[in-house]
């Protein structure tokens, strides 16, 4: 790994193969995966070396079997401090609605659905795995200004704490989230939904430590989780509706914990405990398209989804490495149109029904319409006496939907 920092003369361009715009969790992924391919990587960075992306904070997440799996082939899950905690069962209800739905992955013949992650040690286990790699020079902090296409290269320009740069590629990658100047950059426009929640994400002990169940409860205002962590502790993520966002924010800790235990009940037992809070706005976004020339977004540059379900990174990553799959069969031009195509289609089926049900299943648990009450539990009754429509289901909750990139398979 080399670090860059800005001295080039005045006026110089830089090449490299590939620039990656945006260091979070898809965006240093992605630089690990393209390794293999020994191409020259740029990876630009908003942090200044020694820090961490905001995303790497207290907040869980919810790791899909296969992204595990991708993720101990690209050497970086051996780097955790401490190993996620194991998801091995599902339970999902809905507040005031009757059936519920319990999954157990020994029923599909596996361990567990997928681990729970602390995102600040995944992120100390990307940087330890980034300072591995030969083939990745570091700009940071680096600040993207915008991007031009001329005869089959891309030109990249950016700032940094002294001074400006160019950088020349064969493709640039959007990875530089929700807001993404690179989609800006390249004139792809985007459709956004808000969903009028707040997301407060915490860590909580309860009088039941966590057994490797992972508990989703839906109310009319949002859903509530309770992921089992390796510290035998819940990571909790609660909706509220906005407009009493800031009211919830104020309750000092007993008061939360008593606004939780309500909204959630005792499945846990009594909760004792809360650590500090962040909250976070509930939104999604969908780029109308995957690509432009010699440019591709990946993660929540591509689409951003409502929490529920935790499928946003697990989407995010698949997009990497379909990405890092196509450009190792064809390196000798990383940013040839037939391989974007490619990408995109291939990116499609995934894409498309991972959205569709994260969005509709953010809208269907918190419409508080008359006739969804009884629908829903009709619903989650029907569910729990299907095997083939849980199978389905658990499928897709472990990452193995679409055309799924070969390093999610099992080892």
């Amino acid at each position: 790994m080399t670090a860059a920092p800005f001295d080039a003369r005045k006026g110089a361009v830089v090449h490299h193969d590939v620039v990656i715009v945006g260091g979070g969790l898809v965006g240093a992924s992605l630089a690990i995966a393209l390794e293999a391919t020994g191409l020259d990587v740029a990876l630009l960075e908003a942090t200044a070396a020694g820090s961490l992306p905001a995303v790497f904070d207290e907040r869980n997440l919810s790791f899909a079997d296969a992204t595990v799996n991708a993720l101990t082939a690209l050497g970086v899950l051996q780097h955790l401090r401490t190993p996620g905690a194991p998801i091995r069962r599902i339970h999902v209800s809905r507040a005031g609605d009757f059936g519920r739905v319990k999954f157990d992955a020994s029923a599909y013949g596996r361990d567990a659905f997928g681990q729970v992650v602390i995102a600040r040690d995944f992120g100390e286990a990307l940087e330890a795995r980034l300072r591995d790699l030969a083939h990745v020079t570091r700009y940071r902090p680096a600040r993207f200004t915008g991007a031009d296409v001329d005869d089959g290269t891309v030109r990249v320009r950016l700032v940094g704490d002294i001074g400006g740069r160019t950088l020349s590629a064969r493709l640039l990658v959007g990875a530089d989230g929700t807001r993404s100047q690179v989609r800006e950059a390249i004139h792809i426009q985007a459709d956004e939904h808000a969903y009028g929640q707040t997301l407060f994400v915490a860590r909580v002990a309860a009088e039941r430590a966590p057994d490797g169940t992972a508990f989703e409860r839906f109310g009319a205002h949002g859903p509530i989780a309770l992921l089992p962590r390796a510290d035998r502790h819940f990571g909790v993520v609660v909706g509220v509706a906005d407009e009493e966002a800031d009211r919830v924010a104020a309750l000092d800790d007993a008061a939360f914990l008593a606004y939780l235990q309500q909204a959630f009940g005792w499945r846990a037992g009594r909760l004792q405990s809360v650590g500090p809070r962040s909250r976070y706005q509930a939104a999604s976004l969908r780029a109308l398209n995957l690509v432009a020339d010699r440019s591709v977004l990946v993660g929540n540059a591509a689409q951003t989804l409502h929490p529920v379900g935790a499928q946003g990174f697990n989407l995010g990553l698949r997009d990497a490495l379909t990405l890092a799959e196509l450009i190792q069969e064809r390196a000798d031009d990383p940013g040839a149109p037939d391989l974007l195509s490619a990408y995109a289609q291939r990116r499609s089926d995934d894409r498309e029904r991972t959205l569709a049900f994260s969005d509709g299943l953010a809208r269907a648990t918190a419409n508080q319409a008359l006739l969804m009450r009884p629908l829903r539990s009709l619903g989650l009754l029907a569910l729990d006496a299907s095997p083939s429509l849980q199978s389905a289901l658990a499928g897709g909750a472990m990452g193995y939907r679409g055309n799924v990139p070969a390093l999610c398979r099992d080892p």
